[in-house]
């Protein structure tokens, strides 16, 4: 649209955005300053044509009374045709302009920069940055700051820059008839803003207590429809009513609080403007009975008193809704604008393809805590290789992949891929060179298609169904059908793949990394939510799909790892033994102890032989 020649609603902004308020204002707007300056004068030209209809007004009114009453059309001519083009031409022309730019130019192209540019920021935070906090409440404050800023500019390019222009405007025309009538006119504005001054700090408070409380809300709600199934499942549905009766209860009180603050100020606003008619009107009319003033400059004036009481009300509510969004947009920072944690150094190098060979050098990670994590961790694994991480619970194999992935930073050591830190890597080359398949699989609600060409955005039909036939997903998903009857691949799955069995989810996330066809491949408990049939298919297709690529399985399930390479077991975070099923079998320690437990006992194991083994296990 040629509208974009003003502003592009979706540049970016350099930097991360300021945790001070007027700072964090100025890195949302960066960019539309010029529309805003536009905007803002268009507006003020508005304003002060409002002044001049009160002045044409006096100037019609002084010219009627000073004329004959059967000449007053053919003595005023010019003047009243000027009046009729300013009122029928002029006039419209300013506030319809006005009126598109901030409708047309500013308001939508406003939000969209800003809430593009927080999304972004939000989108490029660390994992921890999100597991700290609600899902609902992170969406909410993203789209809840950028209303608010957008509000905070419209109200002031619409109102506060018109109402400016008024107030100027008015004062000039006031000094024309009689510079005491101008001193009142000031006199009243200082009462003004003392009331404005004392009340909108106070309604920017509440107005971030209340807007604090809706995102709790929403998060408390979000929350359990989230969940909905484990709400169900425990029969909790009184529990989670509690809950969201807790949040609202809280929301309605600072809304009560808030309200309170608001009407106050209304009253005494509205008691204030009451006074503007009575001093200037009653202040002309003095002037007027010793002769100092015309009944059109009466009739200016109290057009000016009734216009700016009238306006005094529109700009104290809108200022009240400027601080309001202010408040927003406030707390809002305080959510969103946290600085980095994980970011790609300066010069980060983009990595076009790796081998896979993976080292991990005394790495430490304990996030942020004295136990769990990891410790003095010591592993290579050759390029090609497939390696099994087996352990209990918490022994740290979900957190050795997940530092392999750069979700988190080391806090001791170091991790090179191909000889390479992988800090010194962007994010994105890295993550592009490894899938991954984990055992709780992140479904979007989108199509199949959508969710399996995730690994591929450009990849072809064909690709895409060879991808799920590996997977054992393409018999499935051609029968599937959604509530809008869209089939096969063009079905959607539901929020988090919730129409979809364990199983179902497992096998589309492995056509997603299939397809994704990456030189590093990590399975994280990748068929555990698949019967023993469909896995024994995968395993076959697994045999083919890893040719040539580093493996890293981590299986609870020691069948699905038996034709790995290489044994890691892992204790309380640390490495405590490697080898083949064999050398630790025959070894008998923390490897030969899971054995027995799955298999009971069965030992002295030919690792060709591993579908014995499973039918021995199952």
């Amino acid at each position: 649209m040629w509208q974009g020649k003003f502003i592009n609603p979706y540049q970016y902004s350099e930097g991360e955005p300021p945790q001070t308020l007027g700072r964090f204002y100025i890195w949302c707007l960066h960019g539309s300053f010029p529309l805003i300056f536009i905007g803002c004068m268009m507006s003020m030209i508005a304003g002060s044509l409002e002044v001049f209809s009160a002045l044409i007004l006096g100037l019609v009114i002084d010219s009627a009374v000073s004329s004959d009453l059967n000449n007053i059309f053919s003595d005023n001519i010019l003047l009243l045709a000027g009046a009729v083009v300013f009122f029928l031409v002029i006039r419209p022309f300013a506030f319809g302009g006005s009126s598109y730019i901030n409708s047309v130019l500013i308001g939508p192209n406003i939000n969209s920069l800003v809430l593009s540019r927080l999304h972004r920021h939000t989108m490029d935070q660390a994992i921890s940055f999100f597991d700290d906090d609600f899902a609902g409440r992170i969406s909410q404050k993203q789209l809840q700051a950028s209303r608010a800023i957008s509000e905070t500019v419209n109200e002031f390019v619409n109102v506060i820059s018109f109402a400016m222009a008024s107030l100027v405007g008015s004062f000039l025309l006031l000094v024309s008839i009689d510079y005491r009538i101008a001193l009142s006119l000031i006199v009243w504005l200082f009462c003004y803003i003392f009331l404005i001054r004392w009340f909108l700090p106070r309604i920017r408070k509440r107005s971030a207590q209340r807007a604090g409380a809706r995102s709790m809300l929403s998060g408390q709600i979000v929350d359990t429809i989230t969940n909905i199934r484990t709400v169900k499942l425990f029969a909790h549905n009184r529990y989670e009513d509690r809950a969201a009766l807790d949040a609202l209860e809280n929301f309605r009180g600072r809304t009560t609080e808030f309200g309170l603050v608001a009407s106050s100020f209304r009253y005494f606003l509205m008691l204030l403007s009451g006074f503007l008619p009575v001093i200037l009107v009653g202040g002309s009319l003095l002037l007027w009975t010793n002769d100092l003033a015309t009944t059109g400059d009466i009739a200016a004036t109290g057009s000016v008193a009734i216009r700016i009481a009238q306006m005094s009300g529109w700009v104290s509510f809108v200022l009240m809704a400027i601080y309001s969004n202010v408040g927003e947009a406030e707390d809002g920072m305080r959510t969103l604008a946290h600085p980095h944690q994980l970011v790609d150094i300066p010069g980060a190098m983009e990595v076009p393809k790796l081998e896979g060979n993976i080292e991990f050098k005394n790495v430490s990670f304990r996030y942020g805590r004295e136990i769990g994590g990891v410790s003095n961790i010591d592993l290579r694994v050759k390029p090609g290789e497939h390696i099994g991480l087996v352990g209990e619970s918490g022994a740290g194999k979900s957190t050795l992949v997940t530092l392999l992935m750069r979700l988190y930073d080391p806090e001791g050591g170091e991790i090179l891929i191909d000889g390479h830190d992988i800090r010194n890597m962007t994010q994105e080359s890295l993550r592009n060179q490894i899938s991954m398949v984990t055992q709780e699989t992140a479904m979007f609600n989108r199509s199949v298609w959508d969710n399996i060409a995730y690994g591929k955005p450009k990849a072809t039909q064909e690709e895409v169904f060879e991808a799920s036939r590996q997977s054992q997903a393409h018999e499935f998903i051609v029968n599937m059908e959604d509530r809008f009857g869209r089939t096969g691949y063009d079905a959607h799955l539901g929020e988090r793949g919730v129409k979809l069995s364990g199983g179902q989810r497992q096998r589309i996330a492995l056509a997603r990394a299939v397809l994704k066809d990456a030189p590093i491949l990590i399975l994280d408990e990748a068929t555990s939510a698949l019967d023993s049939t469909v896995e024994a298919y995968i395993q076959d297709a697994l045999r083919q799909i890893v040719i040539g690529k580093t493996v890293i399985a981590i299986a609870h399930r020691l069948s699905t790892i038996l034709r790995m390479d290489r044994i890691v077991v892992m204790h309380e975070g640390n490495i405590v033994e490697q080898g083949t099923v064999d050398d630790l079998l025959a070894k008998g320690g923390v490897f030969s102890q899971h054995w027995e437990k799955q298999v009971g006992g069965f030992i002295g194991i030919d690792p060709d032989a591993d579908n014995q083994i499973m039918t021995k296990a199952g």
